[in-house]
């Protein structure tokens, strides 16, 4: 089956948040992607070229087949039809819509309650947005909070930078003093700051949230006055003049690997 103008103009319409908060969904693409997501849900739409369909697609739609009686509606297209769809500089065979996760409220501060869990406060970059879902992924944290001026986790260029790890972790926007608001005083907050105290000689615990800052300006005054614990990621040597800070991807990266071999 052909693709129609209209599903082209729907597909290209969802590059836009307005348009992905209107339809509920959001646009994944790459063989790697799609199959991670195929292990847990079902898209709407699957848009491939012939050699995906021939070597994917049975085997791909076989992990979800068992909780539904419908299947996605295909429509096989050339090469040159997938690049003129694609939100990629180098399309990559497949592109599928998927409905957008909902995540519950109270769900996701249960886990807060319970595990470790990151909390994101005016993340811009869809890139580090994208690379800090993928880092959760890798140190088993399942839940991250992001504040309402935190990039869209569904944007096309966040989702690419999951690598497939935003069909594992669940991300909730919401109020993020309201949220640490109704956490018992016994969960801990971690937050990451250029005065705060060492991670390094640093009691970390197994469970309790931490927030992660903005690119710029790092974690806001108002949701800085409820951490309760103030990290700090040393440069090396002490004292000496480095970057005036680090990546927030990077920052994630290895808080949450002291946190994980503390654990260990």
């Amino acid at each position: 089956m052909m693709i129609s103008k209209a599903k082209i103009k729907y597909i290209k319409s969802l590059e836009q948040k307005k348009f992905r908060r209107q339809f509920g969904c959001f646009v994944a693409e790459g063989p790697k992607i799609v199959g991670e997501l195929l292990h847990t849900m079902l898209p709407r739409l699957i848009v491939a070229e012939s050699s995906w369909i021939e070597s994917c697609y049975e085997k791909s739609l076989k992990a979800v087949a068992s909780t539904t009686v419908s299947s996605p509606e295909l429509l096989e297209v050339s090469h040159e039809e997938l690049r003129k769809l694609s939100f990629l500089q180098h399309p990559q065979e497949v592109l599928a819509v998927f409905a957008t996760p909902t995540c519950s409220e109270q769900e996701a501060i249960g886990q807060a309650r319970q595990g470790l869990t990151l909390a994101l406060d005016g993340v811009q970059d869809p890139g580090n947005l994208g690379t800090i879902l993928r880092i959760a992924d890798w140190f088993g944290i399942q839940t991250i909070f992001c504040s309402p001026s935190t990039a869209d986790i569904y944007s096309p260029k966040a989702v690419q930078a999951t690598m497939g790890s935003i069909a594992r972790v669940q991300t909730l926007y919401m109020d993020l003093p309201a949220l640490f608001e109704n956490l018992p005083s016994s969960i801990p907050i971690y937050g990451t700051f250029l005065d705060g105290h060492d991670i390094y000689d640093t009691t970390l615990s197994d469970n309790g949230i931490i927030i992660m800052g903005n690119e710029g300006n790092g974690i806001s005054d108002e949701v800085a006055g409820f951490v309760s614990h103030r990290l700090l990621i040393p440069n090396y040597p002490p004292g000496n003049i480095t970057a005036e800070s680090l990546n927030v991807a990077v920052a994630t990266a290895l808080t949450c690997a002291e946190f994980r071999r503390r654990r260990k």
